[in-house]
């Protein structure tokens, strides 16, 4: 993979500080999971703990952020997002370009990775971008109370998992998700989907950019949901960007 030249240089601070800027490869070196199974989250907030700016993520997002997000996602098999987060961000099909999907192919894996969005209502229109312009059939994790017509609506266009019965249940949905090979997951949220995946300890690690902006009161943080036990984490690795961005790998102690 090439080295960007024209791009917002980043560097290592820890393990091993480094002044000579990382090229995107050694920057998937940085990156690369060695676990058999492992569930990743990747979050960007700013210095005073939002998670987004009006609404969105994209405000508090650069040029250093955007290149470990494209990374993540050519290293995961499956990307897991909660529908409002889908809708919010307004998501576009998850489609690598042809250089990644190189990569992909010469590791043993699927061009593309497949989307996975969790909704217990299947409230999602069909027409949506990142379903109907998937470039491999996404899969919803939903609930056997979801309504029948709109299982019916979404059926053309997405594979429906069934786990859970009221809400979904997010341990059985990741365990159906790895008996169908995708045991490398990276979750893009939203909020209330990394804290409910915390409360079921299933988060293996959080990648965390922070953006050296001052958001102000309003909006919230990136974990939201049911409260659970304080889970433990070390820091594993430190990158920072010209640009001002801090790249933060949290990972399990064990």
């Amino acid at each position: 993979m090439s080295t960007a030249t024209t791009r917002s240089a980043i560097r290592r601070l820890s393990p091993g500080p480094a002044s000579d800027p990382l090229d995107d490869a050694r920057l998937v070196d940085a990156y690369t999971v060695t676990a058999d199974v492992h569930l990743r989250a990747n979050f960007v907030t700013s210095t005073d703990g939002a998670v987004a700016v009006d609404g969105r993520s994209a405000g508090l997002s650069g040029d250093a952020d955007k290149r470990v997000f494209g990374i993540l996602r050519m290293l995961c098999d499956a990307l897991l997002v909660g529908a409002g987060t889908l809708r919010q961000e307004q998501y576009r099909a998850l489609r690598l370009d042809e250089r990644r999907r190189d990569w992909r192919r010469r590791q043993g894996r699927p061009a593309q990775p497949t989307l996975v969005v969790v909704s217990g209502s299947l409230d999602l229109d069909p027409a949506l971008p990142a379903l109907a312009d998937a470039p491999v059939r996404p899969i919803v994790l939903t609930t056997s109370d979801a309504p029948t017509h709109r299982r019916r609506r979404l059926a053309p266009v997405a594979d429906l998992v069934v786990a859970g019965e009221r809400t979904v249940d997010l341990a059985a949905g990741l365990d159906a998700l790895r008996e169908r090979g995708m045991r490398h997951l990276l979750c893009e949220g939203g909020p209330l989907l990394l804290g409910t995946l915390t409360a079921v300890d299933a988060v293996d690690e959080l990648c965390l950019t922070v953006a050296p902006l001052l958001a102000g009161a309003g909006a919230g943080r990136i974990t939201a949901g049911p409260s659970g036990p304080v889970r433990p984490m070390r820091l594993h690795q430190v990158l920072a960007a010209d640009d001002g961005m801090l790249l933060l790998r949290y990972t399990r102690p064990d």
